[in-house]
């Protein structure tokens, strides 16, 4: 029997943090995966200002507290500021490009605040590339139809990206949420967008989004390698 692992996450606002507790939370949790999201905060505040800055002081809090729980981060790259390894990236880098350097310059980092809390092992670093919207390009049957577009509009936007909805762009006209709001005005983040992400499930989106397939594929492995290690 597997055993059964705790995973704080470590999210930018209240979208992700729905995200995760309607939809991916369930999807983990049978994979014996207990997965609880926090926002990034500071006093009297919650959310937004995603600053390495601020968000290492609830990395290391969260490492700091029990040795046998997993910090993850759930972020999107759009609304990263002053960030490790963001000067690593330019125009030219891929999806696939800009989440190692983050991955590995963040931790990178955390290791020389907390040397002695095996980071390598305990923190599980994700940034979406390029937001949470991405994920939602995932079936555009079901995106157009809940935006009332046409689902050629949505196809014509992938077909631009070879298909890939974490190489949509990071552009304040053309982020994947400035295009859902170009075509439904109304769009929100929280109440138009989870319930899609709800209907198009965890399943297809790891089918469509290989970075955070691989996210989650890391986050299995450490119920497995525990599993290996107490047999």
């Amino acid at each position: 029997m597997s055993r059964y692992i705790e995973v704080m996450t470590i999210v930018e606002g209240a979208t992700e943090e729905d995200f995760i507790r309607k939809i991916l939370a369930p999807y983990l949790g049978i994979k014996n995966i207990g997965m609880y999201a926090t926002q990034v905060s500071k006093p009297g505040q919650k959310g937004g200002d995603v600053r390495f800055e601020r968000v290492k002081n609830d990395i290391v809090y969260h490492l700091k507290q029990r040795n046998d729980t997993f910090v993850a981060l759930f972020l999107d790259y759009y609304g990263l500021a002053h960030w490790p390894g963001q000067d690593l990236i330019n125009g030219c880098s891929s999806p696939s490009q800009i989440e190692e350097i983050l991955v590995r310059s963040t931790t990178d980092r955390i290791k020389d605040l907390l040397p002695d809390r095996q980071v390598e092992k305990r923190f599980i670093p994700f940034f979406m590339v390029h937001e949470f919207e991405a994920l939602l390009f995932s079936d555009s049957a079901i995106l157009a139809r809940r935006l009332g577009v046409d689902k050629k509009h949505v196809d014509k936007t992938l077909e631009q990206f070879s298909g890939k909805p974490e190489m949509i762009n990071n552009s304040r006209e053309t982020a994947p949420s400035k295009r859902l709001q170009a075509w439904m005005p109304a769009y929100k983040k929280t109440i138009t967008g989870i319930p899609i992400a709800e209907e198009i499930g965890i399943a297809k989106m790891r089918l469509a989004t290989p970075l955070f397939d691989a996210w989650l594929k890391s986050l299995e492995a450490i119920v497995d390698n525990c599993c290996h290690n107490e047999t």
